[in-house]
């Protein structure tokens, strides 16, 4: 979920605008013509889990009481609804070919129109990612209208959590800048309709962070340089008071503590702009950093560090770090808040002083956490921790005492300074994996994310009361299966310090770990299937190792040297000594008869052209499976994988589920995320696959959701999608 690596620079020529802004939602292909939303008769919520990713930016409306935004690195925007104590999701809309844009770059209000919202959104900066793109609300993004971007943007990558990136100029609310990784600054004077190229004296890179903030400071903004060696011939902190010309900031900090302006806020009372350094963008990566503050009436620099990094820890190691957030008060002059990041033996924390940065006090060593409302923040321990990625604060400028803070995985908040708790109601950041709805038992579902490893969903509309699955404990998870004749059999693989394999025979609520793994399940743990009884294991690992089987519950691992290497088993849901998996590199079938000993290629010549693929088999049926293709389709053998034959009216296939029959149905209903003309989007069928009804609308997209798909066996009609950075959805008939 939260992978980063190195950009490719984008080419800027003249206008930086791919297309004029249109209403939104639209998909790519639609960029002059507004879209009307499909009506599925469907209602769509999230299966709770209560954030689960990095919170990347947080802000407060200057200008209104209790309004504020949220962004996230690959989970798109939201909109705080004070009555209803929820964050609302604002870009649920981006659909299948834009996914890339559901990472957001950056916020902008403006102090001046309180209904005016902008986004800057782009997910990666890579030479595969689509170009960015601007977002522009006049009704607190309620609609939207879009313009394209000919350069790249990168909410995914290192430096996200810096910022803000854009801004709309103090002088003028018409103006607005937008800073970029490796295409310098844009600038737009129609209010984000369109963008040029602004002129700056920096020199972007192909590999480097850019301009890493915009702060608006009086009727001066100032921008933030992310590719500063920290020396004086090489500044990282640059102003324009006249909106044209910009000039590197004259006594600014030099050194390795203050390469990289992170955040910067200004206090209006006393006039002062306060930055946090950091020796590296983040989020990982800082070992230095500084605080410093600019009294921009006089020019005078003061350096106001809480704590300078490199002490000595109590275990004898080094104190490192550098800082990330920083946050005024805009009702108490000289009262600030800022963030450590990066500072894992001593865990991170929030430092507040009200004299203006003189002494400061740790709000980490008083602090009361409560995460009952999101369990799984104790990361199968008893004491949550303070916080890690701490690169956005927000201060609320109508309650000094109400301050919030990001992590990697939620928004804490406090109304007292002492007690804090997840202000986290409605957003879901996970990047779903797998998606298993039992046929019997409490939870009607069971997911594995990224980050978060297995959770076991007792209640839709609640976190998991038992938090992320322990024992062991796993950071992503890898592989999920359920024996389909024994269903309160369930394994798990994924990514853990403890184990890369447990079972659970009380339906995944509580776990063992296998007395035994393969050697290569430490460094490549992989999809893992049981069969229909539960009496066999079969785990798969890299496309350079075999398959291995065990017989006893993982006590005991054999190679079996015919499984394609890589391939994913799938379990026969009637037949014990059934499995079966798909060779992507020869698109070949392969069958095993002997419970997993030993596989047979059957059906060839199934290549899409592609790596990614998914074979499903139909519950309660032997030698049922399904063969999604991608955009070579759907493909079903009804003779154990021996021959396919291509389904009709599906020109694409991403992932493929069942659920529940319909009522006088023989078949169970199929949930595919596919295309039957031209639009990728989420259909349901009744009939094997003979007709398709779209079940999603133009509202409700998710970006990319090719992942994995699961109807409810007890439910007809309900459906869970598993996202890419909007955690589970599941849908059922209005």
């Amino acid at each position: 979920m939260h992978a980063s690596s190195l950009s490719r620079r984008s080419v800027l020529a003249g206008t930086a605008v791919a297309a004029a802004a249109v209403a939104l939602p639209l998909t790519q292909g639609q960029a002059h013509a507004a879209v009307t939303p499909a009506t599925s008769g469907y209602r769509w919520r999230n299966a709770v889990q209560g954030g689960t990713g990095f919170i990347t930016g947080v802000l407060f409306h200057p200008s209104v009481k209790g309004l504020a935004y949220l962004r996230t690195d690959i989970g798109g925007a939201y909109r705080w609804e004070e009555r209803s104590g929820r964050w609302i999701p604002l870009t649920d809309h981006i659909g299948w070919d834009d996914w890339n844009l559901l990472g957001v770059e950056a916020m902008a209000v403006d102090p001046a129109h309180p209904n005016r919202l902008y986004l800057s959104l782009g997910t990666y900066a890579q030479s595969w990612a689509g170009n960015g793109a601007v977002l522009r609300s006049e009704d607190r993004g309620a609609t939207w209208r879009r313009t394209d971007l000919t350069v790249k943007l990168a909410a995914n990558e290192d430096g996200r959590g810096c910022g803000e990136r854009l801004l709309v100029d103090p002088r003028d609310s018409d103006t607005l800048w937008l800073g970029t990784r490796h295409d310098g600054l844009l600038k737009s004077t129609d209010r984000g309709a369109t963008w040029k190229a602004a002129s700056f004296p920096a020199t972007p890179s192909a590999t480097g962070q850019g301009i890493t903030l915009l702060v608006a400071a009086g009727r001066s903004v100032y921008a933030g340089w992310g590719d500063s060696d920290g020396t004086a011939g090489n500044p990282s902190l640059y102003r324009t008071s006249d909106g044209t010309t910009w000039e590197a900031v004259p006594g600014q900090p030099t050194g390795t503590a203050a390469k990289v302006p992170v955040r910067a806020a200004y206090d209006r009372h006393t006039r002062e702009l306060y930055v946090a350094y950091a020796d590296a963008p983040g989020p990982n990566g800082q070992s230095d950093g500084s605080v410093h503050k600019l009294r921009t009436t006089n020019g005078k620099w003061t350096e106001v560090t809480p704590v300078k990094p490199g002490g000595v820890t109590g275990d004898g190691g080094t104190d490192s770090f550098g800082y990330g957030g920083v946050a005024v008060d805009a009702r108490d002059p000289g009262t600030v808040v800022v963030s450590t990041n990066n500072r894992w033996s001593l865990v991170d924390t929030l430092y507040r002083t009200t004299d203006g940065g003189r002494s400061w006090t740790s709000l980490k060593d008083r602090a009361v956490l409560d995460v009952s409302e999101t369990p799984y923040l104790k990361w199968g321990g008893d004491k949550p921790k303070f916080g890690w990625w701490i690169q956005a604060v927000g201060l609320d400028p109508y309650d000094s005492k109400h301050i919030v803070y990001g992590t990697g995985a939620t928004l804490y908040g406090t109304r007292d300074l002492t007690h804090w708790a997840p202000q986290i109601r409605g957003v879901e950041e996970a990047s779903v994996r797998q998606l298993i709805s039992p046929p019997t038992g409490t939870a009607h579902l069971l997911s594995g994310s990224g980050d978060i490893g297995v959770m076991y969903h007792e209640r839709l509309t609640a976190s998991p009361s038992r938090g992320m699955a322990s024992n062991p404990v796993f950071g992503t998870a890898t592989g999920l299966s359920l024996a389909a004749a024994k269903p309160s059999y369930v394994v798990r693989a994924g990514w853990g310090d403890h184990g890369n394999g447990a079972f659970s025979n009380d339906g995944g609520r509580t776990w063992a770990p296998f007395a035994a793994q393969p050697d290569v399940a430490k460094s490549a743990p992989g999809p893992i299937a049981t069969n229909a009884d539960g009496s066999v294991l079969l785990w798969s690992f890299g496309t350079a190792d075999p398959g291995y089987r065990s017989a006893d519950n993982g006590a005991g691992w054999s190679e079996v040297a015919t499984f394609p290497k890589g391939a994913v088993p799938v379990a026969d849901p009637v037949d014990p000594t059934r499995f079966h998996a798909f060779d992507t590199t020869t698109g070949t079938l392969f069958a095993s008869t002997d419970g997993g000993r030993t596989f047979t290629a059957r059906a060839t010549g199934l290549n899409s052209g592609d790596t990614e693929f998914q074979l499903v088999a139909a519950p309660g049926r032997s030698g049922d499976l399904w063969l999604s293709l991608k955009s070579n389709g759907l493909y079903r053998s009804t003779d154990g994988g021996a021959t396919f034959t291509k389904v009709a009216g599906c020109r694409a296939s991403y992932t493929l589920g069942f659920g529940k029959a319909a009522e006088g149905a023989a078949y169970p209903a199929l949930y595919m995320v596919g295309a039957t003309e031209t639009v990728t989007a989420v259909y349901r069928s009744d009939d094997e696959a003979k007709s398709w009804t779209r079940i999603n609308d133009d509202r409700h997209q998710w970006g990319w959701i090719g992942a994995a798909i699961t109807g409810d066996p007890r439910v007809h009609g309900r459906v869970y999608i598993a996202t890419n950075g909007r955690g589970v959805q599941y849908g059922e008939p209005a």
